[in-house]
């Protein structure tokens, strides 16, 4: 589900339609992360300086004009905001043209335009005479604190908004070295333009975007299925400190590992090694029972002593008598 971006009104003359700008299109392109071939890690943004090859530190990092080659303006944060035009909630229609004035060079970005607060009755009286006159509207609309062009047009049951590029934004065909527009002139024939005309002719067809596949994109994502099914696959791993094998990965008898664990202590340590688990298993054992056995010692050591006492005064009595 697309999600609002923008909440205004197209205004012309009088009349204010309240609508929401969501965007028209998604991103369906294949996209690569850069990785570190020796560890699977990713490749992060470095800024550095491109003539010292140094990184440079966030702090140390302004934005600058070049007005000149190798020559630069400064402008700070604060000054780049109190310079860019305030943002307005409203899409300005100038005027409106014809559709096929306005040339593809100057598309941009396609948005759609849905009714807001109950304008649905004024949104659809604004699409329904834009399409009965064949018109669209050209406006004025500021989105993220940068003003655009825009041209506003009816696209089935929609209002679609689409920005576009300025004037000086498009390159004038002078500055590059063209045919001549005049058949004759550029050495083209009669024949060859009837031809070609037939061509163009037997070639054409209806518009159905369904019909257009991104066979790049769909060639890549079956290639890389095909790896996972096989198992090429790659991990990220720390190539500092290699991860240890662990030999008890493909043993599957509990009673081997067990096997394997009590003789990790080599051939002479065995016997310790079986040693102090019995001592440490018999210590184990025997810990409950430490309070009782304390209290019978001390009881055993309370009446030896009583009886020791009780024979030294029978002999002081049959000494004094």
């Amino acid at each position: 589900m697309a999600h609002m971006i923008w909440k205004g009104a197209i205004s012309f003359g009088l009349v204010h339609v309240p609508v929401q700008l969501y965007p028209a299109t998604k991103s369906e392109k294949v996209g690569f992360n850069l990785l570190d071939k020796r560890s699977i890690d990713p490749i992060g943004y470095r800024q550095i300086n491109k003539r010292t090859g140094k990184e440079v530190t966030r702090e140390n990092i302004v934005r600058g004009y070049e007005y000149e080659k190798d020559k630069y303006v400064v402008l700070t944060d604060e000054e780049i905001r109190a310079a860019n035009p305030e943002s307005t909630q409203t899409i300005d229609i100038i005027a409106f043209v014809e559709a096929p004035e306005i040339p593809f060079l100057y598309l941009d970005t396609p948005y759609y335009l849905t009714p807001d607060r109950k304008g649905e009755k004024v949104y659809a009286l604004l699409r329904d005479a834009m399409k009965a006159t064949g018109k669209i509207g050209v406006a004025n609309v500021v989105m993220h604190n940068k003003q655009h062009l825009a041209a506003l047009i009816p696209v089935g049951p929609m209002l679609a908004l689409n920005t576009l590029r300025w004037a000086a934004e498009v390159r004038p065909f002078d500055e590059f070295k063209l045919p001549d527009e005049s058949a004759k002139k550029s050495g083209v024939t009669a024949r060859e333009l009837d031809m070609a005309k037939k061509l163009i002719g037997d070639m054409s067809d209806k518009w159905d975007p369904a019909d257009y596949k991104d066979t790049f994109r769909d060639d890549i994502l079956a290639l890389v299925d095909r790896k996972v099914q096989a198992g090429m696959t790659e991990e990220v791993m720390d190539i500092e400190t290699p991860r240890e094998a662990r030999p008890s990965a493909d043993i599957l008898d509990l009673s081997d590992l067990l096997k394997r664990s009590l003789g990790r202590g080599g051939g002479k340590g065995k016997p310790a090694a079986r040693a102090a688990a019995r001592d440490e298993a018999d210590t184990e054992e025997a810990a409950p029972a430490k309070p009782r056995a304390a209290a019978k010692k001390t009881t055993r050591r309370s009446t030896g002593t009583t009886a020791r006492k009780s024979t030294t005064t029978a002999a002081r009595k049959r000494r004094a008598a």
